[in-house]
């Protein structure tokens, strides 16, 4: 069995279900479905082998369920097999979902030893306070919540899941994925696996090129150089980047460029204030996982200061406002030039 616990990650009950290390209930929830969905199926591979699966198999739908047909079904005990699984999924969708799931605490006390009941509850966290959490906590119960990433966070998630393909990335691909796909796992580890199966099996890493060659994202005009040519201060660059931006608005949003300007500068204040401006202390009050990421706050460091820096962030919200057609009635994109120029000339 797995070791009684509540923390444990993606990848360490990833492996223990493939080691074929059960506990008797598994309480999958959270905002990101993506891990979620691969355990779940994980599960649903490794605990009953596929020749007993018709007997030891039962699977629930929340808003179609009886949570006491599942605890009496998570009771009964296998047919000629050593285990049986019962997935209660969906849970969320029951009538008074959370009340009807602390049904299951007598029950999670006192798990059948030959029976993983797994419940998947998606979209938000069961609170720790109720009765099912209470009894989980006390019990040899893993609990898993997958919480939604914000972007700064998926790097790592990315190079891991390229890892598990065998593959390896560069930091400027990376950031390409975070800022063109990001949110959800699902559709960003998609679009990972569709160029893969595009660039052919040979693939080994992942680089800008390939991006741009099978996904359709430019390396040389994104966000990820917009955000670079501005801490550059290197304004004809800049105005280049925003006139392709205008040719290819599908791919290049002006709301999505302008929120990742906010997230640059917004950061870039916070350097400029944070007195040890070494290297391990940036990473940290600017909550970066590389040091990749620090290059462009390091390069904006020499080319603005705090007061600078926060005349952008003031620049950036009566952009918002104009932008909704508040006090102007130009295109997005030559607003988006006029608010660069109010960078360039912050003093």
């Amino acid at each position: 069995m797995a070791k009684k616990t509540s923390g444990l990650s993606f990848r360490e009950v990833m492996t223990d279900i493939k080691k074929k290390k059960f506990s008797p209930v598994y309480l999958l929830m959270g905002e990101e479905d993506y891990y979620i969905d691969q355990l779940t199926k994980a599960l649903e591979n490794y605990v009953v082998d596929e020749a007993d699966r018709d007997f030891n198999s039962m699977v629930f739908y929340g808003a179609d369920s009886d949570i006491g047909k599942v605890i009496g079904s998570a009771q009964q005990f296998p047919v000629m097999a050593e285990r049986q699984i019962v997935l209660l999924k969906e849970a969320q969708t029951m009538a008074q979902a959370k009340n009807q799931l602390d049904k299951l605490a007598t029950y999670v006390s006192h798990p059948n030893p030959s029976t993983v009941l797994v419940v998947v509850y998606k979209g938000d966290s069961l609170p720790s306070t109720s009765a099912l959490m209470k009894a989980a906590a006390k019990s040899d119960c893993v609990v898993f919540r997958s919480e939604k990433l914000r972007d700064y966070q998926l790097s790592a998630p990315i190079v891991d899941y390229c890892a598990s393909k065998g593959i390896g990335i560069d930091d400027k691909a990376v950031a390409l994925l975070c800022d063109y796909i990001g949110n959800p796992l699902s559709k960003l580890f998609g679009e990972i696996d569709k160029l893969i199966v595009a660039a052919g099996k040979d693939v080994k890493f992942i680089n800008p090129d390939l991006i741009e060659q099978h996904i359709g994202i430019s390396k040389d005009f994104n966000t990820f150089e917009l955000v670079k040519a501005v801490a550059m201060k290197d304004y004809p660059r800049s105005m280049m980047i925003v006139d392709y931006f205008s040719r290819n608005p599908k791919q290049n949003p002006g709301v999505m460029v302008v929120a990742t300007l906010f997230n640059f500068f917004s950061k870039l204040f916070i350097a400029t204030v944070t007195r040890d401006k070494s290297e391990a202390s940036l990473l940290e009050a600017l909550e970066l996982k590389s040091k990749y990421a620090l290059t462009d706050y390091r390069t904006g460091l020499q080319h603005y200061n705090a007061r600078m820096a926060l005349a952008a962030i003031h620049a950036i919200r009566e952009h918002d406002c104009m932008s909704k057609g508040i006090g102007s009635t130009q295109n997005e994109y030559n607003l988006l030039k006029e608010l660069i120029f109010k960078f360039f000339t912050a003093s």
